[in-house]
């Protein structure tokens, strides 16, 4: 009875799932949970579902919401219409309200004319990130300015070394980031890339 009940009701989390001293190794698949909807499933390196991204309304819509596995909404991304280039605003959530005036973190794509690693920058507050992606289309990195890789994607493999499906990927994430944050911009990947 209590292996069945386990697998209904997930494990609730102790501490900050957010940032730890620690590296931590999730697991993406970019899949929704629920039947009918769009968006993506986080799990830690416990096999413990940490975030979810749901949309009930259809596939690159221009809102998505970042939540944590208990339905706590932590980001709110936005997509603004430009002519030829992407952006998203990522507005964060505190308790049960967000700030719509100012975002807290912006995202633009690159034209990949331009900068041919680089799929977009990314602002937050004095902070500045890219993503560039490598040769392997699921692939890709999220760097400092500094140059430093702070989250790295790669395609999943299992234990006995099968690689998964493209819409199963590995993210490592260096100590003392803010997780959240780094999923809302791989959320924001994931819908310039048109996988959600």
């Amino acid at each position: 009875m209590f292996l069945l009940r386990a697998r209904i009701y997930p494990r609730i989390l102790t501490g900050s799932p957010y940032m730890t001293s620690k590296g931590e190794t999730f697991t993406i698949w970019m899949k929704s949970l629920l039947y009918h909807a769009y968006g993506c499933t986080v799990f830690n390196s416990k096999g413990e579902i940490v975030y979810r991204v749901d949309n009930y309304d259809n596939k690159c819509s221009n809102e998505f919401l970042l939540m944590d596995l208990r339905g706590k909404i932590l980001f709110t991304i936005r997509q603004k219409k430009l002519l030829a280039f992407g952006c998203w605003n990522g507005y964060r959530w505190s308790g049960s309200s967000i700030n719509k005036e100012k975002p807290w973190f912006q995202v633009k794509k690159y034209c990949r004319m331009l900068m041919r690693d680089v799929a977009c920058r990314i602002t937050a507050g004095f902070d500045k990130y890219w993503i560039v992606r490598f040769a392997n289309k699921a692939a890709f990195r999220i760097v400092d300015v500094n140059g430093d890789v702070v989250a790295e994607a790669k395609r999943k493999y299992s234990s006995s070394g099968v690689v998964l499906g493209e819409d199963v990927l590995a993210l490592e994430v260096v100590p003392h980031m803010d997780y959240s944050l780094i999923m809302a911009f791989v959320v924001v990947y994931g819908l310039i890339r048109r996988r959600m």
